[in-house]
């Protein structure tokens, strides 16, 4: 009858019939064979075993295979791992502990030591050791999906082991994992940053007139803070549409008149009286002067107010020269005037941007476009060269239709242009059939030109907007809830002083 070999202490069976060098060892190759799955070698710890435990253990003669093997207690998770498999990788840790013989070097090596135990202690996270205990055995590094990548490479990194040591497909998944959490991160710290100049609290301590210009500072800069504030923040946007309605309706025929010219000219001198304390209040009440000017907010709020003052700066100039040149000078100064006056009137278009201090879409938006500045360059790249491409083949196959319009390429890079966008006016238009294909060709790219960045800025753009308006309700509820505390500390504080203001009368 044929003798069955020993079978393999492992979780799957690979015993082979007839195959005795497989699972027969020697007592030496026993002693150095170790199974990954055995019970006995990864077992649990705990520091408040009793002496009488501890007793019990020594009196016990110790087993065979300690002796060839390393002990290790990582977070209260006991391992064994055999010298000669630690020893394979010599710049790791573990691998520097077991071919130390200086004990001081050892000691360097790992937290702590007991000598009753013969056991090195590791104050780290025994669930990743799992996979450090692991490659010793099998000379891989596997990685688990579920793992948080910051935490696996700082625990790796205290070992001693690198990254490459890891199965390829699985280290391209993993830095793949990784970059998305440094964007991730570096978006999060972006968003906070732009979220910085709402939280932090201006420091007025110590300063002229201190407590004053902080309420003149929350009054302006934080209109959750109290009723005043939010009506001043309504006022503010209210001015703002009035101004933009005002310069519009100025360009009225029907406005042109005398009436309606001095009109619309009280319209912006009184919106620009209120753009301008507000830009007072806010340079006279702020902690940090040269803070202040850096801002973006303030800059535009600067350049909502400019234009009127230089508006009537260059009146007055246009008086002395009316007073002071001929006739013919005169004209050609007030020409010259006119296109200036025109172009600082235009100027007056920013103050819309005045918006975006209190509308969270539109910060949300220009932090999109913030993030997303590669991928809106990479768009506008594609348009010129669809443009330039496809208004180059349209002259080459329309320039001899007689009255073409494609006279030239950049005749026709209006065309290609609007094409593109898939407007279509139809103001120019190919005769032939060739014209016809390249204009098919030109609005089929657009198409799909159009449709690939929505997606990707409309997402992110929603992601901002949810956490800008999340942390803006939050704000309103913290406010809300401090104002409740001083409400009943006041009304607590009121009562006792009614109360010992009686007790005096009475006594």
């Amino acid at each position: 009858m044929r003798q069955l070999g020993k079978r393999r202490s492992s979780l799957s069976a690979n015993l082979k019939i007839g195959d005795h060098h497989g699972c027969c060892r020697t007592p030496e190759e026993e002693e150095v064979f170790f199974p990954f799955a055995q019970d006995s070698v990864v077992k649990q710890w705990s520091s408040m075993h009793n002496v009488s435990e501890r007793n019990q253990e020594k009196s016990k003669a110790p087993p065979r295979r300690s002796r060839c093997f390393l002990n290790i207690n990582v977070g209260g998770k006991s391992f064994q791992i055999a010298y000669k498999m630690a020893a394979r990788y010599p710049i790791t840790r573990i691998g520097k502990l077991a071919i130390s013989t200086d004990p001081m070097k050892k000691l360097k090596l790992c937290d702590d030591y007991s000598v009753q135990r013969n056991e090195y202690f590791f104050d780290r996270d025994p669930l990743i050791f799992h996979y450090i205990f692991h490659f010793y055995r099998s000379g891989v590094l596997w990685i688990m999906d579920e793992l948080c990548p910051t935490n696996f490479v700082e625990e790796i990194e205290y070992w001693g082991i690198h990254l490459k040591y890891s199965q390829r497909c699985c280290r391209i998944l993993f830095e793949e994992k990784q970059d998305e959490l440094k964007e991730y991160l570096k978006i999060q710290r972006e968003l906070e940053a732009e979220l910085e100049p709402m939280e932090q609290e201006e420091n007025f301590e110590g300063k002229c007139l201190g407590e004053f210009r902080k309420a003149v500072w929350n009054l302006i800069e934080k209109p959750y803070s109290s009723i005043p504030a939010k009506i001043i923040a309504v006022m503010s946007s209210f001015f703002v549409l009035i101004s933009i309605v005002g310069m519009t309706l100025s360009t009225v025929e029907e406005m042109q008149h005398k009436t309606g010219k001095a009109f619309m000219e009280q319209l912006e001198t009184i919106c620009a009286i209120f753009f301008t304390s507000e830009y007072l209040m806010r340079l006279i009440s702020t902690a940090t002067f040269p803070k202040f000017l850096r801002a973006a907010f303030n800059a535009i709020d600067l350049v909502a107010i400019l234009p009127f003052y230089i508006q009537i700066l260059f009146e007055h100039l246009d008086e002395g020269d009316a007073l002071y040149h001929e006739e013919r000078h005169k004209m050609e100064s007030v020409g010259k005037l006119g296109k200036v006056l025109k172009l600082i009137k235009l100027m007056r278009i920013f103050r819309i941007l005045k918006l975006a201090r209190h509308s969270t879409g539109l910060r949300a938006f220009g932090f999109t476009m913030r993030q997303c500045y590669q991928q809106v360059c990479c768009l506008l790249l594609f348009i010129a060269l669809g443009v330039f491409t496809f208004s180059a083949l349209m002259h080459s196959v329309e320039h001899d239709v007689p009255g073409t319009n494609f006279t030239s390429i950049p005749d026709a890079w209006w065309w290609a242009a609007v094409s593109l966008s898939t407007v279509g006016y139809g103001d120019t238009v190919p005769d032939t059939v060739l014209g016809r294909m390249v204009a098919f060709g030109c609005i089929s790219f657009g198409i799909i030109l159009n449709g690939m960045p929505i997606s990707i800025l409309y997402n992110k753009f929603s992601d901002y907007y949810a956490k800008l308006k999340a942390h803006e309700n939050e704000t309103s509820l913290t406010l809300k809830f401090t104002k409740n505390i001083r409400f009943k500390e006041r009304a607590l504080k009121k009562l006792a002083e009614c109360c010992s203001g009686d007790a005096h009368i009475h006594s």
